[in-house]
């Protein structure tokens, strides 16, 4: 996996970095407003419509989180976060479904989600929760490291 200076950064090495938000929803609607909420709090956003454009795409060597919808156009975010750890990525997840119920949010929790919204749910809300996980990510000297177990995608 390629890792590609942040966005906001001059290339000078231990400069600030602005947090990375990456949401993966298959709703353009939802996709565009999350955009635009994340945007709204001055970090820098990248969505995408299913995991395997999320995993075909450069990140950022930023501090970072991963706003991931349950239920997907023939995939579950569920597996999806399933894959992440499996692969050693230290991501902090916030989910959110608008067809969850309780046992899916207990799996989505015990598996180290750090929320899970209901849509449609409070901007301020998320908000809170990007800012909690972009709080619990490694340190920067780390950063590159949550990267590199996609460098090397299995076959799915």
């Amino acid at each position: 996996m390629v890792t590609k200076p942040h966005p906001a950064s001059n290339g000078s090495v231990g400069e600030s970095k602005t947090a990375v938000v990456y949401v993966i929803d298959d709703d353009e609607s939802i996709r565009l407003g999350l955009s635009d909420l994340v945007r709204s709090a001055g970090l820098h956003v990248e969505t995408f419509e299913s995991p395997k454009d999320f995993l075909a795409s450069p990140k950022y060597d930023a501090p970072s989180c991963l706003i991931l919808d349950v239920r997907l156009r023939g995939e579950s975010g569920l597996e999806f976060q399933k894959e992440v750890i499996r692969r050693g990525v230290r991501m902090p997840i916030l989910f959110m479904t608008g067809h969850g119920d309780i046992e899916m949010t207990v799996q989505a929790m015990k598996a180290g989600a750090l929320d899970f919204f209901s849509k449609p749910f409070r901007d301020q809300d998320m908000l809170d929760a990007i800012g909690r996980a972009v709080g619990t990510m490694p340190s920067e000297s780390r950063q590159n490291r949550q990267w590199r177990p996609f460098a090397h995608p299995t076959n799915r």
